[in-house]
């Protein structure tokens, strides 16, 4: 300690000129900053140290407050103040002196001043205003230091409002003759990009010449802007990937000067950005990652020194190399990196070799196999951080045969951890995997009960909410529900049983749901036996006040209505007094509902669990409210989406001159502009955005859209903003590298194995734990895994007109709420020819297939020069249909198709054609057969269209076509412009020996159904689109009334015949998605209203919603 004071003492007159002699290397005897530092280290208490501080505080403040005081002086007493902050102690007083001193002294007052100013304000800090005249002043300064400093100040914190004020001169200072300036504007501007991004987006351009640029320095400081942009859009940056590529290739080879290396090494946080941003740009892209091979490679080799900097660089090759497209030499490389790493004895590397086969055991499973005795030994490390790591590893490569053993561990793991952040961590991991991969119910319902015991009133609400909506909405079997859920009632009656005093509230919680709804399906326990059980909870001390209204509410459930139950009363009496209003209203409750059979039977049925209940989320009951409101001038609802928006241009100054605003007339808002339930105004006049008026009155009202609020009734409106933790740097140890590897192992490229003289129970836990990887692909890079057997599959939610919840009585709303179950996503089933390929179909693929028909107003036309004869109809058409189908590409046959049908027919060849959908488009697949005696030549076909584009995507025609011989034609169809009806006309050309060439004309009609897709959307997504689209539609549809909801069934009707997305359905409204192609969305809005059904048609295609309203009146009309 005395050696830093020393250096410290020594330090500080040359960085801060606190003596009068220049050039001094010791604090004077008379420098009060030095004797403020000497008095303190010889204290020997934190009271004496107080004491001392606070009189020098004293003395700092009435020395500032002097009119006498100097710059001179005031630089001593701003760093004496700086030295009192850093050590805890409140010196805001000094703050305003700080700004004084950076606007008013010289260039060492000033450098002082920027620099106390920067340690004592935060970005959101008000007094950052007045530095922001100095700053301006400073940055067209002609003085190299004063430029920098600014800057700097700049770089390290500013406010967001006033960046457009500096914005200008900061761009300047890219063309700067001098590379510190140039350098120290890129990283103003990158601190520009993360607070404030849209202010930096037309400069994009000036970032590229910064990449540039001459000076290795301002190159460096352009990579962080870059690493950032890829992040967000890796596909608008991939040109650039040559360029990063030869950046790494000089700084590889040591082309840059030698002040950027460290410790021999190259320049090591340039490779090490570089590499991050390599490997971003060729993710999933193969033409990018072949350009990249040669400098990975030699990354690799070059990487020979054991330093922890080196390990660092092999470490980001290491995940480069598995994040790219695959080169199996490059991986062979890596895994041997990661060998060295997990086989070295230092922590550190262990600790990194674990994280990198952490990251790359999802590509490649087997990589964990060849270490597998390695992962064993670090299970038992007395190292923590080692453990976690470990079972990190686990968790990823868990599956349906190891996830007993692995669950153990983490359990095990987490009965010694005394981390809450570890111990949040660990279990939502295992309540994940008991879930997902649970053998049986015993085992899940004794898994999830020791993560509550173990995770306590830690745990994550989602994690009890999602139990309990487990086991409320069931699985697909009836049978496995009951199982589950009486064994989980056994389990929790056993414990009630014993002392359960120590158990965690939340987990007490779940115990009284669980009892309260599934108690009664255990047929030899009496509702009384678990009533006196629930009661022990109320008598608690431990209980919290929302326990016992848990308690109060399954009690509610259990207690036999119209009986006298002294428990029961003796229990509603004492808590009814309760001071606590939601305790006691859940005792009066108890009280009425125990006394009333009918009311009980009516509020609380039994078995209502796994009955929907409606719920008018539209909360209709308040339109008269609403309506009265708005007529009183009340302001309309806004969107979520749309009041983030004004939020975010609330938060920068508005430098535009103040305009006049349009005032919304309260007269145009009634209740037939609700709010639809995307929460967008369906009436175009209750847009509460003023940036939607234009300027076509007049009004004297000032315009303050995008004016930050500041000021309040209570003085200055403080922001706060959550600060940053630093990140921890980890010290590595050396170990061999890639080439020594190579050098000493032996040829078969395999990472070094441990010794053979291993436990045998260590054997059989490895035999336990990597069970099910060996079965899989050694290398699985390019594509996600199998999707794994859940064996908790939850049942389809039924869509319908009203939201559901699964449970009518709720324990109280103070975050019990949240246990409770949400809707299931709306699953759709699809009708494909093969039901065993079902998983493999594309999830938003349409559930049927209109089939290729023609109307009678569309008949064939005849080509000229061979006369058509009908097509036979005495056949049948499906064994006709069966016979060409067995010619169908066989990758074709897991995709949904319509029926073939005769297109054309004469004395040569018979036309058939069917339409495949897939995701891309529609396939039309034609089927030509030669009907002669004779060989056909030159078989030509030809499909066009005006509205769809047609592609060919079979192979070349064949040279000959024999007799019964069948030819498959394959185009590709996508959607240029929407028709009610799409009309393909085609052309069929070919030779018969020794005759001319003959050709058939014939056309072909698809309806537009056969081209519509779900358009899978969420609410928030489905209104943002909604603003963004102007060309809609308005028309009214008749209603179905077939005993159901007419809503619910109507929307149905369209889902199924047009194969349309329903997101949403609120009360008497809902909105459908779909499209045609990915640009070619379609929305719609459909209310109930006056018998019909009112539905408004939003798309960016002019042409579509006509077309789309077409077929839905048909699909109704057809019923």
């Amino acid at each position: 300690m005395s050696d830093v004071v020393e250096k410290t003492l020594t330090a500080l007159p040359s960085l801060l000129s606190l003596d009068s002699q220049p050039g001094s290397a010791r604090l004077s005897t008379n420098s009060k900053l030095g004797n403020l530092i000497r008095g303190i280290t010889e204290l020997t208490s934190k009271h004496e140290e107080e004491k001392l501080i606070q009189r020098e505080l004293l003395l700092i403040k009435e020395q500032v407050s002097s009119p006498n005081t100097t710059m001179r002086q005031m630089k001593e007493i701003m760093v004496r103040a700086i030295y009192c902050e850093m050590l805890g102690y409140g010196v805001s007083f000094s703050y305003i002196h700080a700004i004084k001193l950076a606007q008013q002294g010289n260039v060492l007052e000033k450098r002082v001043g920027y620099l106390a100013v920067s340690l004592f304000l935060n970005e959101g800090h008000e007094l950052l205003l007045l530095l922001v005249n100095t700053v301006l002043k400073d940055l067209q300064s002609t003085n190299l230091i004063e430029v920098c400093m600014a800057l700097t100040v700049v770089s390290q914190m500013f406010p967001k409002d006033m960046i457009p004020a500096i914005l200008p001169l900061v761009e300047e200072k890219l063309n700067h003759p001098k590379e510190i300036i140039r350098r120290k504007a890129v990283l103003a501007l990158y601190k520009f990009y993360l607070i404030a991004p849209n202010q930096v987006q037309h400069i994009h351009n000036k970032f590229r010449k910064a990449l540039c640029d001459k000076d290795p320095g301002v190159m460096s400081a352009s990579l962080h802007i870059y690493l950032q942009l890829i992040q967000e859009n890796p596909e608008g940056y991939k040109d650039l990937a040559g360029s990063f590529i030869t950046i790494l290739k000089q700084v590889v080879g040591g082309k840059l000067p030698m002040d950027f290396n460290y410790h021999s090494v190259p320049a090591p946080w340039l490779q090490i950005h570089l590499l991050r941003i390599l490997s971003l740009l060729g993710k999933n892209d193969r033409s990018t990652s072949e350009i990249m091979y040669e400098i990975l490679e030699e990354s690799l080799r070059r990487a020979e020194m054991n330093h922890n900097i080196t390990y660092a660089i092999l470490y980001e090759c290491v995940k480069c190399i598995y994040t790219i497209y695959p080169k199996t030499d490059l991986l062979e490389k890596a895994a041997k990196c990661i060998g060295n790493f997990v086989m070295s004895p230092k922590i550190n590397l262990k600790y990194l070799g674990l994280k990198a086969l952490t990251y790359v055991v999802q590509q490649d499973p087997k990589l964990a196999l060849q270490h597998q005795m390695t992962i064993i030994e670090c299970l038992d490390h007395p190292d923590l951080i080692i453990k976690r790591e470990t079972l990190e590893l686990l968790f990823r490569i868990t599956n349906d045969q190891n996830v007993t053993v692995i669950v153990e561990k983490m359990l095990e793991f987490l009965r010694i951890t005394e981390d809450d952040h570890t111990t949040i961590d660990l279990v939502g991991k295992v309540a994940e995997l008991a879930e997902k991969y649970a053998p049986d119910n015993k085992w899940f319902i004794e898994t999830m009960n020791t993560v509550f015991l173990l995770g306590g009133d830690l745990l994550q609400p989602d994690i009890p909410n999602s139990f309990l909506k487990l086991l409320s909405e069931g699985f697909d079997s009836v049978e496995e529900d009951e199982k589950l859920r009486l064994f989980a009632v056994n389990s929790y009656v056993s414990l009630l049983e014993e002392d359960c005093s120590k158990l965690p509230q939340r987990f007490l919680q779940v115990i009284c749901w669980v009892l309260g709804e599934f108690s009664h399906l255990r047929e030899d326990l009496e509702p009384e036996v678990v009533l006196r059980l629930l009661a022990k909870l109320l008598d608690m001390r431990s209980s919290s006040r929302e326990t016992k209204c848990w308690v109060l509410m399954a009690m509610t459930k259990l207690c036999p209505g119209g009986a006298t139950s002294t428990s029961l009363q003796d229990v509603s009496e004492t808590y009814s007094s309760s001071l606590d209003t939601v305790v006691r209203q859940r005792a009066q409750e108890l009280q009425i509902l125990s006394q009333d059979s009918e009311l009980q039977a009516r509020v609380l049925p039994r078995r209502a669990n796994m009955e929907p209940v409606e719920v008018d989320s539209s909360l209709s009951f308040l339109d008269g409210f609403v309506s009265e409101a708005l007529a009183a001038g009340a302001a309309p609802y806004k969107p979520p989406h749309q009041r983030q928006e004004e939020l975010s241009r609330s938060k920068a100054l508005n430098l535009e001159p103040y305009g006049l605003s349009l005032p919304i007339s309260t007269s145009s808002c009634s209740i037939t502009d609700r709010q639809s339930p995307t929460l967008l105004s369906i009436s175009s006049g209750l847009s509460g955005d003023s940036n939607d008026f234009s300027h076509k009155g007049s009004s004297t009202a000032l315009k303050l859209d995008g004016v930050k609020r500041l000021w309040g009734r209570d003085g200055y409106l403080v922001q706060k903003e959550p600060a940053e933790t630093p990140p921890q740097t980890e010290v590595a140890s050396p170990v061999r590298t890639v080439d020594q590897q190579g050098n000493t192992s032996s040829s078969n490229g395999q990472t070094p194995t441990p010794s053979p003289e291993c436990d045998p129970e260590k054997q059989q836990l490895a035999s336990s734990l990597f069970v099910g990887l060996s079965s899989q692909s050694s290398v699985c890079l390019m594509g996600k895994p199998e999707p794994t057997s859940q064996r908790f599959r939850r049942k389809p939610k039924e869509s319908g007109s009203t939201e559901r919840i699964t449970n009518p009585a709720v324990p109280p709303s103070n975050g019990a709420d949240n246990l409770l179950c949400k809707n299931l996503l709306d699953s759709s089933d699809l009708d494909i020819s093969s039901p065993e390929e079902t998983h493999r179909l594309p999830e938003d693929l349409p559930a049927q297939n209109g089939s290729c028909y023609a109307e009678d107003e569309s008949a064939e036309t005849d080509p000229p020069l061979i006369i058509d004869e009908p097509p036979p109809h005495g056949h049948s058409d499906g064994s006709k249909d069966s016979s060409l189908a067995s010619h169908l590409p066989a990758e074709l046959s897991a995709f949904p198709r319509s029926e073939i049908v005769p297109l054309h027919s004469n004395r040569s060849l018979a036309v058939s054609a069917c339409h495949v959908q897939k995701e891309e488009g529609v396939l039309l697949v034609v089927f030509v057969s030669n009907c002669s005696d004779f060989i056909l030549q030159q078989m030509r076909l030809q499909v066009t269209s005006e509205e769809l584009e047609v592609s060919c995507v079979s192979d070349g025609p064949p040279e000959e076509m024999k007799s019964n011989d069948v030819a498959v034609y394959q185009y590709l169809l996508t959607v240029k412009r929407p028709s009610v009806h799409f009309d393909l006309s085609a052309t069929a050309c070919w030779q018969l020996p020794a005759d001319s060439p003959q050709t058939a004309q014939f056309s072909h009609k698809l309806p537009l159904t056969s081209f519509i897709r779900a358009l899978r959307l969420s609410t928030e997504e489905y209104g943002a689109m909604w603003l963004a689209y102007s060309q809609d539609t308005k028309q009214n549809l008749r209603l179905i009334n077939d005993g159901q909801d007419p809503l619910d069934a109507t929307l149905n009707v369209l889902k199924r015949k047009l194969h349309l997305h329903i997101v949403e359905v609120i009360g008497a409204e809902g909105i459908v998605a779909c499209c045609l192609r990915q640009d070619q969305p379609c929305l719609m809005h459909c209310r109930v209203h006056a018998g019909m059904l009112a539905v408004w048609l939003r798309s960016p295609v002019p042409e579509l919603p006509d077309c789309l309203l077409y077929h839905c009146q048909r699909a109704l009309q057809e019923l």
